[in-house]
């Protein structure tokens, strides 16, 4: 019997060993989580016997577990490279179609602009609007705007902050103007050309008493386009800004556009004129050159028309039981009865990590430990082989006895 318990021993030995080798083999690979082999005794039951007192037979692998401790997050500055920091895997699509699901980060675009993984996997995320905001509950393969720049926008409104000078001198109405203030910007039509925009600002006769009064035009030799009116606070009361009429410039075919201008933060104290702020919300077309990744998953792509946009979230997965997962090797593992069916969610939202952009998570080997586990796995096989060594002179002593 010893032969047969000693030979279990050498076998759960070479067990062991394999697990600590694939284990120190991985200690580089991303995302990769450590296992370890647990073992069980094996009793002979006596017949007929009610007390359990069999002996002990030898020992049988129970299970090889994994560990799903956090591994170290090691910053890359690869905007596709994305570390989970918590709990949750990254959703795949393999090209068989069946889901897999990994904690291995290192995203890469195809010619498509789908994002993958190394093997080829689709990456699973939420549809959303230009804001971030998720506009179906489905996951679906995540792809990117990489085919076509994003089209022009027409410019629908201007804002402008500035300070008038408390002290410049009332001025005549004259065509064209006499006045030194005025700023200047650029809009853009339905194709996207650049209309250049001017307001001038002149101090005239104020219609109510105890007011300063400011004239507006658009052209130097036009008519005026509104007015503004402080009091004697410096503070704006009143404002006939409403809308301006921008005409694209020749060949253009695009029609006079109206757009409407914020001027209710404008100011009028005793300093220099100086404009803190002067932004309008058109843009020209735009090819994408960069992406970014957030905390919370939200894909945002950079355009060279200084536009950002976003382009998608990355889903999130988890498990009830993420010990019955099943690896399959490439850093996926699959669901299985034991692990129970996946819940999905959106990076940061309840149980679920957050993710961090440009880092990748590394495995959560412990090397040293693994080496140390190798040594004791070790003496454990040569102890066994001792045991039949030993077995085997007894049963050489019997069968020489005279």
């Amino acid at each position: 019997m010893s032969f047969q318990s000693a030979l279990s021993g050498l076998n759960a030995s070479s067990r062991s060993l394999d697990v600590i080798g694939n284990n120190i083999a991985n200690a580089n690979t991303v995302g990769m989580k450590s296992s370890r082999a647990e073992f069980s005794d094996i009793v002979a039951a006596s017949l007929g016997s009610g007390s359990g007192g069999g002996a002990g037979i030898g020992v049988e692998l129970a299970t090889t577990s994994q560990l799903f401790s956090q591994g170290n997050v090691n910053i890359t500055g690869n905007d596709l490279d994305v570390a989970i920091n918590g709990g949750g895997f990254f959703e795949l699509r393999l090209p068989d179609k069946s889901a897999a699901y990994t904690r291995d980060g290192q995203f890469k675009l195809d010619k498509l602009g789908n994002v993958v993984t190394n093997k080829g996997a689709n990456v699973m995320g939420y549809p959303t609007d230009i804001k971030g905001v998720p506009t179906s509950t489905t996951i679906q393969p995540l792809q990117l705007p990489t085919a076509a720049p994003i089209g022009a926008k027409q410019t629908a409104a201007i804002t402008a902050e500035f300070n008038l000078d408390a002290r410049a001198p009332i001025l005549p109405v004259v065509s064209p103007i006499a006045t030194t203030y005025g700023t200047a910007m650029t809009a853009y039509d339905s194709q996207g050309v650049p209309v250049p925009v001017n307001l001038y600002f002149s101090k005239v006769t104020p219609v109510t008493a105890g007011t300063d009064e400011w004239a507006v035009y658009q052209n130097p030799a036009g008519a005026t386009v509104g007015s503004l009116v402080f009091d004697a606070s410096g503070a704006l009361t009143s404002s006939t800004v409403g809308a301006l009429t921008l005409t694209p410039p020749a060949p253009s075919i695009v029609p006079p556009f109206p757009v409407t201008v914020d001027v209710s933060k404008a100011t009028q104290f005793g300093a220099g004129f100086a404009v803190s702020n002067l932004t309008q919300d058109g843009y020209t077309s735009g090819e994408l050159i960069g992406l970014k990744i957030g905390v919370d998953g939200v894909i945002t792509a950079r355009y060279s028309n200084g536009q950002t946009q976003a382009a998608g979230q990355v889903a999130l997965a988890d498990f009830r039981n993420v010990q019955g997962l099943s690896p399959t090797g490439g850093g996926n593992w699959i669901e299985t009865y034991a692990s129970g069916q996946p819940v999905q969610g959106s990076p940061g939202a309840g149980k679920f990590g957050v993710l961090t952009s440009g880092a990748l998570e590394e495995s959560n080997i412990d090397l040293t430990a693994e080496l140390v586990n190798m040594m004791t796995a070790q003496r454990a096989y040569q102890a066994n082989a001792q045991t039949i060594k030993t077995q085997d002179q007894i049963m050489s002593t019997l069968v020489n006895l005279r």
